[in-house]
């Protein structure tokens, strides 16, 4: 049962991840470290208006694949290693899919 945004799947994972570039790496401008995950709060939190919740997804997932563009500046300016980028690429990569599917199949419900 999901009774808060800690409950998405999508919201711990992008939480997880945005704690591991911010540890990992200084370089990504601050306001990118945490756009995902503050899109699906800020969605959650009108989770009754279906479409400003799946709005927020949509912003969620350009923000995910905006952090994999940072990753590749990241990548060729050498301050991450081949390994490092391709461990977060793939986790952004299912980031991603998890975003669209939740926007896919989300139907707004009464508790």
């Amino acid at each position: 049962m999901i009774k808060s945004y800690k409950d998405l799947t999508v919201y711990q994972l992008s939480y997880r991840l945005a704690m591991d570039i911010f540890w990992m790496s200084k370089i990504i401008p601050r306001e990118e470290l945490f756009s995902i995950t503050a899109n699906v709060v800020e969605g959650w939190s009108k989770r009754y208006y279906e479409n400003i919740f799946k709005r927020h997804l949509i912003h969620s997932i350009g923000s995910c694949d905006e952090t994999k563009v940072w990753l590749n500046f990241a990548l060729d300016c050498k301050y991450i290693t081949t390994e490092e980028h391709k461990t977060f690429t793939d986790q952004y990569e299912e980031l991603g899919k998890m975003l669209y599917m939740l926007w896919k199949n989300w139907e707004t419900y009464d508790e």
